[in-house]
This record gives structure tokens, C-alpha cells and sequence, in this order.
């Protein structure tokens, strides 16, 4: 019993790092990008606030329609 907590204190931990790596990777492709001119940071927090406005069911169903 103890060893199986000690096992998903573990596990955790690791989905703990791999959390920040990602966000780190995706935090330095937007710099890059605004840095690049591909948009604006007011552009990407205008875009971000769109999405999280938006249910799951739409947000999918708005990308289908794109393709």
C-alpha cells in the first residue's frame, strides 16, 4: 500500500514536469512568433479569450467547418 503511494507521488511529480516543459515550449513558440510579426500579443490574447468563451462541442465543430 505504501509503496503504491509512493509509486503515484511519483507519477505525479513527473506529469508535474512534463506540464512545465510544455508550457514552456509553447510559451517560447508564441514569443518567437510575435517576435517574427506573425501576430500581436493583443491579437493572441483576443484569440485565447474567443476560445475559452467557447464550449468544447463548438470550438470542434468550428474547426471542421475550416477544413
Amino acid at each position: 500500500m505504501q509503496t503504491e503511494k509512493l509509486e503515484i507521488m511519483g507519477q505525479i511529480a513527473d506529469l508535474k514536469d512534463v506540464d512545465y516543459r510544455n508550457t514552456l515550449a509553447i510559451s517560447v513558440l508564441i514569443e518567437l512568433l510575435i517576435e517574427q510579426g506573425l501576430f500581436t500579443k493583443a491579437q493572441f490574447a483576443q484569440k485565447a479569450h474567443e476560445l475559452e468563451n467557447q464550449s468544447w462541442a463548438e470550438l470542434l465543430l468550428s474547426r471542421r467547418k475550416k477544413k
